[in-house]
């Protein structure tokens, strides 16, 4: 198949720099989304002095084209698949302290959130999409599907800050993750790795190269995750923390012409491991499980996270993953450019159950989750072309999805009565304040053989989405003169979606048993007597059979639909000042359609919108052996989705996510610099600068005595984003060690602490007065020490992450705190180390 260059696409979609992580790319990485041309073999051999010196010189072919990172007026965080292995990355949320700006939080890794730049969307539900876009080899992946799936035979990872819709497409009002996978080549190749560590660290993967004919080749990789747990339940001895995920992957690749290539691909991923690590704060009796945690809570009085005993009393609590994608990929060589179509299906299950106290106690029981699926299917034809005065891309879309969602919430009557006395509704009803706990007491106290407490209730909202996304774009650089570049590039998108909810009354089988043996024994009539005429005994069966928890819309089916249409525009403006040094000018529009909260019924949220103005420049200093490439940005974020707890002050009711639409602005500045001052030694340093600030943001706060919604007002004051990050690597290669080279990796991350406003405390970001620090500053250290032997066919490796063990707690769980006085902590892993093994044939 012809290769045909292309500047614009190919600097999107492949570009490639030593150092971001303290390697240069590896020959896989170079390959990547290229034709047949077989990988060069690998060699030991010091480098010659010119090597160092093209930093930034390094050219990849993907989807057809070739680019030089230097010449991409775009900023953007490369990682190549040696960087990943330095780190022993096997998703994408291990690299986030190394790429400044990015965030990555896999607590629920079956709803993991993204932010790049300040910019998120941490809704759970399907009813909201992502503001990044993550997309492999080009297709978009939602959150409950194959955005954080283990990386398998990946050739390197682009990340691409600010707006990326005009070639990316949809939800990357943010920017985009772009996950490249190696293809088959023309040479035979295989290889094997084993990886074990501490906690019964054990993984291991393979891959196997076959070319079938001079047109034919297919590419098998597989990997298996797993590991023991860091944390135990203090009651159970149950393990958490663990990892569980199998993955595989198979291209097929045909090159039917010269110019027409064939790519048939299937992925495939499993994870099954238990629920999320929620570490209680309240001091409780390990022996009275029937205790109830103070109320209000004190937080002088909490347990620091980091060293406390953790409960889970989800039995069933679980992270589990089921994903399928078969993808076709057809490009064909006219003379006048390249046409590629994408067809892409995809079908996933989650489900993810987890404890909400960080308690075992049975008075304070709640157990909340997702269980859900779907499946996609995505078309997609993009021209391409190039001649002296311009290159081209242009193309259109069509995304669909199909997808089941049902929230869950578990308590118990105990957990009810709890709720009655800390709200102090339960007086309402009956003289002690309890309702269950009094009537339980009552029928005991009178010998009668019925109980009351102990008995479940779960409530639960299912939803049902239909989307479908339809877009048309275009890109061109013109080529103004031998120095200056003009690119203007527009995106024309239809969203329209359908979503429904439907809330069924709240199941609790056992207690409507014991309701109705009652009732039929005459019971029930006694009722006034005892509650001293509070209430009668048709309003107490009332009170017992409603639902306390998703109140809205009971037993009804509640339906939306909604269209929505945008433009985004892109225009770039780039000088080359030499042949090394460039410096652009951009502004560009995101966008992300608007949406829906799952558990809130009848519910809208209007498009997110961003502005984003950047300029920057990329150089390179041949002589100094210098790459220096730096960005300023300023964008204004309109209707961004926020997820808000919102604590109940009223009645019986446990408090709820809320979705509410805020706007932002935000400066920032971006540095990137490598320097090799010897063949086989490398530094580089990645920082990123913030200042975002709310322009316009109510948020939900609460309710009033009457029920009503209370608001804080955060305009103009910070969003949690933190103002600095950066990271430190080098690296260094001994040749001729023991038949082989030897080389040694540093890696440094710091990101700095979230910055708070008023809101901050209720959702859990920002501390209050504890005896532990709550998102304070992040350090992390990992080192490497690896051995190649001559010509690369065993390799041996040692590796720490986290080297001086700096733990951290990174939130708070608020949604038990405000009624039952329960919050919980999120906590990040131990030092991990290990070592590893691999053979290539």
């Amino acid at each position: 198949m012809l290769i045909r260059a292309n500047r614009l696409a190919a600097g999107i979609a492949c570009v490639l720099c030593a150092g971001a992580l303290g390697h240069a790319p590896d020959a896989h990485a170079q390959q990547a989304g290229g034709t047949a041309a077989p990988a060069p073999a690998a060699s030991t051999a010091p480098p010659a002095p010119s090597d160092a010196t093209e930093l930034g010189k390094i050219t990849v072919t993907a989807q057809s084209r070739s680019q030089e990172m230097q010449q991409v007026p775009i900023a953007m965080a490369i990682v190549t698949a040696k960087q990943i292995d330095t780190v022993a990355a096997t998703d994408i949320s291990r690299l986030g302290l190394f790429v400044p700006g990015l965030v990555v939080d896999p607590t629920d890794p079956t709803q993991p959130t993204y932010r790049i730049r300040g910019i998120e969307t941490d809704d759970f539900g399907i009813g909201t999409d992502s503001a990044v876009g993550v997309y492999i080899n080009g297709v978009y992946q939602t959150r409950s599907g194959g955005s954080l799936m283990a990386l398998n035979d990946v050739a390197r990872i682009e990340v691409l800050k600010g707006p990326q819709g005009t070639l990316f497409g949809r939800n990357t009002a943010a920017g985009a993750i772009s996950i490249v996978t190696n293809q088959p080549t023309d040479k035979f190749e295989g290889d094997a790795r084993i990886r074990y560590g501490n906690y019964g660290k054990r993984y291991g993967d393979a891959l196997l190269n076959l070319p079938i004919n001079k047109d034919m080749a297919l590419r098998v990789s597989v990997l298996d995750n797993q590991s023991d747990g860091w944390l135990k339940d203090a009651a159970t001895g149950q393990h958490y923390g663990k990892d569980d995920e199998w993955g595989a992957r198979a291209v097929y690749r045909w090159n039917v012409t010269p110019d027409t290539q064939v790519l048939l691909s299937w992925d495939h991923d499993r994870l099954k491991e238990p629920s999320r690590i929620d570490v209680g704060l309240v001091p409780l009796s390990a022996t009275d499980l029937n205790q109830r945690a103070p109320f209000p809570a004190n937080p002088a009085s909490f347990y620091n996270p980091l060293n406390a005993p953790f409960f889970n009393s989800a039995t069933d609590g679980r992270e589990e993953r089921n994903y399928n994608a078969g993808t076709l990929t057809v490009d064909h060589n006219f003379s006048w450019g390249t046409l590629t179509s994408t067809t892409n299906w995809s079908s996933y299950s989650m489900s993810h159950i987890e404890n909400g106290t960080g308690l075992d106690h049975v008075t304070d029981y709640l157990n909340t989750g997702v269980i859900g699926s779907g499946h996609t299917w995505y078309q997609e034809f993009k021209f391409s072309g190039a001649n002296d005065l311009l290159d081209w891309v242009a193309g259109v879309s069509y995304y669909q999805e199909h997808a089941r969602e049902t929230s869950l919430a578990r308590v118990n009557t105990d957990t009810y009565d709890t709720l009655a006395l800390n709200t102090g509704a339960g007086l309402q009803y009956t003289p002690t304040g309890t309702i269950f706990g009094y009537f339980d007491s009552v029928l005991k106290a009178f010998g009668l053989p019925y109980h009351l407490l102990g008995d479940p209730w779960t409530e639960t909202v299912n939803n049902s989405g239909n989307f479908k996304s339809m877009a048309g774009y275009g890109d061109v650089i013109w080529h103004l003169s031998d120095r200056l570049d003009l690119t203007t590039g527009l995106r024309l998108t239809r969203d329209e979606k359908d979503f429904t909810w439907f809330t069924p009354p709240r199941s609790a089988p056992q207690l409507d048993a014991t309701l109705a043996q009652m009732q039929a024994a005459g019971l029930l009539n006694l009722v006034p007597i005892l509650t001293g005429g509070k209430v009668s005994a048709a309003q107490l069966i009332s009170i017992l059979t409603q639902n306390q928890i998703f109140t809205t819309a009971v037993n009804q089916l509640v339906q939306k639909r909604n269209t929505w249409n945008d433009a985004s525009p892109r225009l770039v403006l780039d000088y080359k000042f030499t042949p090394d040094i460039m410096g652009y000018a951009s502004l560009a529009k995101g966008y992300k359609a608007g949406g829906y909260n799952g558990t809130e019924p009848d519910s809208q949220f209007a498009p997110e919108k961003v502005w984003n103005f950047e300029t920057g420049i990329k150089s390179t200093f041949p002589d100094q052996h210098v790459l220096l490439n730096a960005s300023a940005y300023y964008y204004r974020y309109d209707n961004r989705q926020t997820l808000t707890v919102v604590p109940s002050t009223a009645g019986l009711n446990v408090p709820q996510y809320q979705v509410s639409n805020t706007n932002q602005a935000a400066k920032g500045l971006e540095l990137e610099v490598q320097w090799v001052p010897l063949s086989d030694l490398r530094f580089g340093f990645n920082a990123s600068y913030i200042n975002s600030k709310y322009t316009h943001a109510s948020v939900p706060a609460g309710l009033d005595a009457s029920g009503n919604p209370v608001y804080l007002n955060v305009s103009g004051q910070p969003v949690d984003e933190p103002k600095l990050s950066y990271a430190v690597n080098g690296s260094y290669t001994w040749h001729d060690v023991a038949h082989g080279d030897l080389s040694f990796t540093a890696n440094v991350g710091f990101r700095g602490p979230m910055r708070c406003n008023a809101a901050s405390v209720y959702q859990g970001k920002c501390s209050l007065p504890t005896n532990f620090d709550l998102n304070s500053a992040q350090h992390r250290t990992d080192l490497r020490l690896d051995w190649t032997a001559s010509g690369g066919r065993w390799g041996l490796g040692a590796f720490v992450n986290n080297l001086f063990n700096q733990r951290y707690v990174t939130g708070l769980g608020t949604v038990s705190q405000s009624v039952l006085g329960t919050p919980y902590a999120y906590i990040t892993p131990p030092r991990m180390y290990g070592v590893e093994a691999r053979v290539k044939f």
